[in-house]
């Protein structure tokens, strides 16, 4: 079947916006996805319209984020960050503006929808029947796979959201999974088409997160040379388990005395979702496990200064309760630096176990400072791990994801109206 060239792509990402600094609020990887994957797209002559809502009067209607790429700031509700649970009230606005801003086209103009997160997928599911082009979807996360492995102290996801996610999978024409897993995720817990599911692995800059010297990175940070540095990044919430780290520190701490002089725990990242009811919580625990002197807090950084993090760290720490897929562990490897992550979700990809890092099941704080005592402790093992992480990082560029994405995108316009082809898995 000759498939149809797509050339123009609208992307949904009503939540968030891809000009956020990932790390808070409701900024993340998806942030990181979408930014990374427009501008391949943009590089393959794919023009990339991104439709997001207005959350400052001064935001400008439409912004160039890179040549070929436009992002849309829509109004839709007050001016002002919101609480998730609140944006499905203002679906319809948001909704409305989206088919505003394409009825000033000749139709046709946009080949396929592409939506991130199901807030994202109801807008897209309305525009895909109002202008006759396929929906492709990716969920990032899912309401059931978190309520299955759930944190202590954090919420469940709201049965309107797995309702909503629901009715995003039976109507999209492709489903883009982050990983084979997730694949699986998707068909088991959601009754998705085995035929609509496509894998597509997220990438890593490699220009921007290389190895470099880890001396150097310390000296810019303002870290010891002979520090032994655990790296957290990300957003500070019960999901993404920093307590974890925090608590395995003050283990390692009182097994091994000796290291109080030496260790540094950085939390790079701010509070977010259930996070936000307690912005202090790490320092609070700082404090409780009297580990304060060791823990250094810092606010989202920029990737240039992420990458020098990465550098600087002996081993960034992933003790994540659900992942769909883990940038952050991406990142690391591909600076050289070697990887401990729970064994779930997407981090079973991104993660080499053995080879590129450390694979930890469950989330005892016991044994997670076995496994980080034995990094930190251990320079030999932990070299071999950084030259695995290397070589594993380097399969997951961006470039391919585009790719990828263009091989889903044209199956999914082509095969419209036709019974789509299985894909593999």
């Amino acid at each position: 079947m000759r498939r149809r060239r797509v050339s123009r792509v609208a992307t949904i990402s009503m939540h968030t916006s891809p000009l956020d600094q990932p790390g808070t609020g409701d900024a993340g990887g998806m942030n990181v996805y979408i930014v990374e994957s427009a501008r391949r797209l943009a590089q393959l002559g794919v023009e990339v319209e991104i439709f997001t809502r207005a959350t400052a009067r001064d935001q400008p209607p439409v912004a160039e984020l890179a040549p070929g790429v436009l992002v849309r700031h829509l109004t839709a509700g007050p001016y002002e960050e919101m609480d998730r649970a609140d944006l499905p009230g203002q679906l319809c606005a948001f909704l409305s503006e989206v088919l505003r801003t394409e009825a000033m086209y000749e139709p046709g103009h946009y080949d396929v929808i592409h939506s991130h997160y199901w807030l994202s997928g109801q807008v897209g599911w309305l525009a895909k029947e109002r202008w006759g082009v396929p929906l492709v979807h990716t969920m990032h996360t899912m309401a059931k796979v978190k309520n299955l492995l759930l944190a202590q102290d954090d919420k469940p996801e709201p049965q309107a959201r797995v309702v909503g996610e629901e009715q995003v999978v039976e109507i999209a024409d492709r489903l883009v999974a982050n990983t084979a897993d997730e694949a699986r995720e998707l068909i088991d817990l959601y009754g998705a088409a085995r035929q609509r599911v496509a894998v597509v692995n997220p990438g890593v800059n490699l220009t921007v997160f290389q190895p470099a010297s880890q001396g150097a990175a310390r000296q810019r940070l303002g870290l010891p040379q002979d520090a032994r540095v655990l790296l957290f990044v990300g957003r500070i919430q019960p999901l993404k388990a920093p307590d974890v780290l925090l608590r395995a520190a003050s283990r390692m701490l009182i097994d091994d005395p000796s290291l109080r002089g030496r260790l540094v725990v950085a939390c790079v990242g701010g509070p977010s979702g259930n996070g936000l009811a307690r912005p202090s919580i790490l320092t609070e625990l700082a404090g409780e496990l009297g580990i304060s002197d060791v823990v250094r807090l810092v606010p989202p950084a920029p990737q240039e200064e992420l990458a020098d993090w990465y550098r600087a760290a002996d081993v960034t720490v992933v003790p994540s309760y659900s992942e769909s897929f883990g940038l952050v562990a991406l990142e690391s490897q591909a600076c050289g630096t070697p990887v401990a992550a729970a064994a779930v979700g997407g981090l079973r990809t991104a993660v080499d176990d053995g080879v590129s890092g450390v694979l930890v099941d469950g989330h005892d704080p016991d044994e997670w400072a076995r496994v980080l005592h034995r990094l930190v402790t251990l320079p030999e093992w932990r070299e071999q791990l950084s030259r695995g992480a290397r070589t594993h990082a380097a399969a997951f560029g961006w470039q391919a994801t585009a790719g990828r994405l263009m091989e889903v995108y044209a199956g999914a316009v082509s095969n419209l109206h036709k019974v789509p082809v299985a894909l593999n898995f």
